[in-house]
């Protein structure tokens, strides 16, 4: 018994996380956050998206955020506002990063997610600001209400693709609508180009920049060490997924 006993000691004391915790700094509806290259004299430093608009750089030795101008007017209620910030593959010579945000019409009755492509400038002052702003892909057709944008970024492992996850604005139909890019997974070039390996490449139409359809409300995308894609969306119910994505599939939503 007393071996048993110290079995499930050494078998709990294994389980426990070995790492602690410290508070750096306190945000107001903080959305995504990446981290910059740094060298070995510096501390590492995150780029911290807010929901209501505001990117800081915040230093995590001191926790001093800075906020960064010239950010684009954005559409704040229900799930949207400020989404995603990746930095470009070739960061360390652009200083250029990649932007989600939720836009409205000209009305502010209907709503779309958007992605924009951007230098960070002054980034080691007191003024950074965003220049050089290029619009790459935006979610058409703009739609009434709030939810299910998704606008996760992510860069394939060699930099030459750019994913982005378009939720079905809780519409349901347009993930399998091939004439919207709502409920999709789109795969760009950096630019904002068409690949020409795309699917529906061949059909230059919008179904050209979807990789994969039939989506929900995509909230992460990662690649694995074999280079695989996977998602997780949000689905009614307990009906989350999991999914390992793969050219031209079909994911299901809503049918």
């Amino acid at each position: 018994a007393s071996n048993n006993s110290a079995n499930a000691s050494q078998q709990e004391n294994a389980l426990k996380p070995n790492f602690t915790t410290q508070a750096i700094a306190t945000f107001n509806e903080p959305w995504a956050m990446t981290a910059l290259p740094t060298t070995a004299k510096e501390s590492q430093k995150l780029l911290i998206t807010q929901k209501t608009g505001e990117l800081f750089i915040v230093d995590t030795a001191t926790g001093n955020k800075i906020s960064v101008a010239n950010i684009p007017k954005v559409a704040y209620g229900g799930q949207g506002g400020l989404g995603d910030i990746i930095l470009a593959p070739d960061f360390a010579t652009t200083n250029n990063v990649y932007l989600s945000y939720v836009e409205a019409d000209n009305s502010g009755n209907t709503f779309g997610a958007k992605v924009i492509k951007a230098k960070l400038s002054g980034l080691n002052t007191l003024k950074p600001n965003l220049q050089s702003i290029t619009p790459i892909w935006q979610q058409t057709p703009k739609v009434e209400g709030q939810g299910h944008y998704s606008h996760r970024l992510l860069f394939s492992p060699d930099g030459r693709y750019l994913y982005i996850s378009s939720g079905e604005r809780q519409k349901k139909e347009p993930a399998q609508d091939m004439t919207m890019n709502l409920g999709k997974i789109i795969r760009l070039n950096p630019d904002g180009s068409i690949p020409a390996d795309n699917p529906y490449a061949n059909k230059n139409d919008i179904s050209s920049q979807f990789w994969s359809t039939g989506h929900r409300n995509i909230l992460g995308m990662a690649f694995d060490d074999k280079g695989q894609l996977w998602e997780h969306e949000m689905g009614p119910r307990g009906g989350d997924e999991f999914n390992l994505i793969e050219r031209g599939n079909n994911y299901g939503w809503p049918i």
